[in-house]
């Protein structure tokens, strides 16, 4: 191979390295933060970016939302109860520059400070409110990693706990708890049903009470009822009331009949 062939391979190559360092391509969910001899220029993009060879520098930053899972932790309530719990996570770079100059990986920091943040909020709750005020503690999750990863240029939108897990002996006590709360709604329900229709019996007991004739009917319909049964022997006590009735329309009707034989 000849020098001057030699020469113009190095000159080719030297040429394609500074174009490579020169064009970038930026993508439509990308932000290119450039440097320049070390300062901040700003972010650029998306398309194509030219810089200048050796003397720019550019880091590309995602601005796409990315989900994050918490790992689990073992949380000490605040009625001392041991749990484990883990969470999810989901933030996006609202500040590009901020996420490259304040801080080295902002997705490893952010997974940090939610790490501790989750450990320290469930530990000032009761395992009761964990369980009954899951969106409550969420909200309040995400106010506080949001407020620490803002300098950051990072903004959390939302923190989710996922799972809780209780010890076995927990669970089964939350289990006899329930029975009992279950027992305890099914006797109230019971004693109203009792009080509901001992008012009633006792209304009924006044109209048959008040109203003439009321027993009497009553008398006369549950005749009907047991004369529709296929019975071959019936004992049914008569009232007096009912007797006394067709008693007096007796005497009545012999008092109107004795003076005309008389007569006679």
């Amino acid at each position: 191979m000849s020098p001057s062939l030699i020469v113009f391979a190095v000159i080719a190559l030297f040429i394609l390295m500074v174009l490579t360092s020169a064009i970038k391509i930026v993508q439509e969910y990308e932000r290119g933060v450039v440097f320049r001899l070390g300062r901040l220029v700003g972010p650029r993009g998306p398309g194509i970016i030219l810089l200048i060879p050796f003397v720019e520098r550019m880091v590309k930053v995602d601005l796409r939302t990315l989900t994050m899972d918490i790992p689990v932790q073992e949380v000490i309530t605040r009625d001392n109860v041991t749990i484990r719990v883990n969470a999810v996570a989901y933030f996006r770079v609202v500040d590009p520059n901020a996420s490259v100059v304040n801080v080295a990986d902002y997705i490893r920091a952010t997974s940090q400070i939610a790490q501790t943040t989750l450990r320290s909020v469930l530990g000032q709750v009761e395992l009761d409110e964990l369980l009954a005020e899951r969106e409550k503690i969420n909200q309040k999750l995400q106010e506080i990693i949001d407020e620490q990863t803002e300098p950051w240029g990072v903004k959390v939108s939302i923190v989710e706990v996922k799972d809780v897990e209780l010890p076995d002996t927990m669970q089964r006590a939350m289990a006899r708890q329930a029975e009992a709360e279950r027992e305890k709604r099914a006797k109230i329900i019971h004693a109203e049903g009792e009080f509901a229709a001992a008012n009633q019996l006792a209304e009924a007991a006044r109209v048959l009470t008040i109203v003439p004739g009321a027993l009497q009917l009553r008398y006369l319909q549950t005749l009907t009822e047991i004369a529709s049964e296929r019975n071959s022997t019936v004992i049914f006590p008569v009232p007096i009331e009912l007797l006394s009735a067709f008693m007096e329309d007796r005497r009545a009707v012999t008092r109107t009949g004795a003076p005309a034989g008389s007569s006679d």
